[in-house]
């Protein structure tokens, strides 16, 4: 599995008891496990959640699901 498919599906992952749309970084980041510490990552790449949500515009929300908006954090963050 690629770096981006790996971080992609742990974001996937973190977001499995969310409820949706998520319509503002505050929700993204309430909705995941350990907040902005949610920390995501393979080999000697990591990024927190705290990190990831500053790559998200407010146009971008909402979002209808953790696909959509792990698929914006990967392309935004160049994986």
């Amino acid at each position: 599995m690629s770096l981006r498919d790996e971080i992609k599906s742990q974001i996937i992952g973190a977001l499995a008891g969310a409820t949706f749309p998520i319509g503002s970084p505050e929700e993204f980041l309430a909705a995941l496990p350990n907040g902005a510490g949610t920390t995501c990552g393979s080999g000697d790449f990591s990024v927190t959640a705290g990190e990831a949500a500053k790559l998200l515009r407010p146009e971008d929300f909402p979002f209808a699901d953790a696909e959509q908006l792990a698929e914006t954090i990967v392309s935004r963050a160049g994986l």
